[in-house]
């Protein structure tokens, strides 16, 4: 199972990444979580110890392994370098691992924007599709808001693409551009993930506006996530509310998946 998540910044991607990370994890499941965020904290969400964080370094900060791989050093623009460079080994040897879930930080390239033609981003695009094609039973990718990582290449090894929404209409125009570049690529199985939602009305504005997506479920607004986040604590074992509901769309995801809708 391959599983992208994004949304608008701020809505609770990597909440829902990390919840769903420990929910497969805890179920057995042989669980891959990257965060691909250009600010990744994804470590903390899943409550990783300090020391543990502080070993953790994003892909895209390691000037000298993308010198080492791509020929050319980070920055570079123009020039000759390797465009297919050899990644195999990075997952096992930059992720960390707590409680069944290995953790990998790819981390964002600033230079030239998401287009940019240079050695890291030759690195990251080419980590990316491998981290496609392996064969851990669950890979979860906590992304910026958009679908950049993803190409032509890569989108029929994406199993959902679950776009995290909070109950504003701003969210949700946020969810329609994202809705928008997915189809683009051919990305077709979308599901939308309600946040931060305090009562009945919110959950029923959700539901019926939903952009003619499906929406697999709902993650309760709770003053603990501050505490909890403030602690460096889980959510997941922090806020009982939150995991149920992590439970309930991990359910519901293997169901739509299982019979296809």
């Amino acid at each position: 199972m391959k599983l992208a998540i994004s949304g608008k910044g701020g809505v609770g991607k990597t909440t829902l990444a990390a919840l769903l990370a420990q929910v497969y994890a805890d179920a057995g499941r042989d669980v891959l979580a990257v965060d691909a965020d250009p600010a990744p904290c994804l470590a903390e969400a899943l409550g990783f110890p300090p020391e543990v964080r502080a070993s953790l370094r994003p892909i895209a900060e390691m000037a000298d392994l993308i010198e080492e791989r791509t020929g050319a050093k980070p920055g570079t623009v123009g020039g000759f370098f390797t465009l297919n460079p050899r990644v195999d080994d990075l997952p096992e040897r930059f992720s960390v691992r707590r409680r069944g879930v290995r953790l990998l930080e790819m981390g964002g390239v600033e230079l030239g924007g998401s287009g940019c033609i240079c050695p890291e981003s030759a690195l990251l695009k080419t980590l990316f599709t491998h981290l496609l094609f392996r064969g851990d039973e669950v890979l979860i990718l906590d992304m910026y808001a958009g679908v950049e990582h993803l190409g032509r290449a890569t989108v029929d090894f994406v199993d959902a693409l679950l776009i995290v929404v909070e109950p504003t209409r701003r969210s949700l125009g946020t969810a329609a551009q994202i809705k928008a570049l997915a189809q683009d690529i051919g990305l077709s199985r979308l599901w939308l993930v309600g946040n931060k939602v305090r009562d009945d009305d919110e959950a029923a504005f959700l539901r019926t506006a939903s952009l003619d997506l499906p929406l697999l479920g709902l993650l309760p607004a709770s003053p603990d996530v501050l505490d909890v986040d403030r602690r460096g604590l889980a959510v997941y074992d922090h806020v009982p509310a939150l995991r149920h509901a992590a439970e309930q769309i991990a359910a519901s995801l293997d169901q739509a998946l299982a019979s296809g809708t």
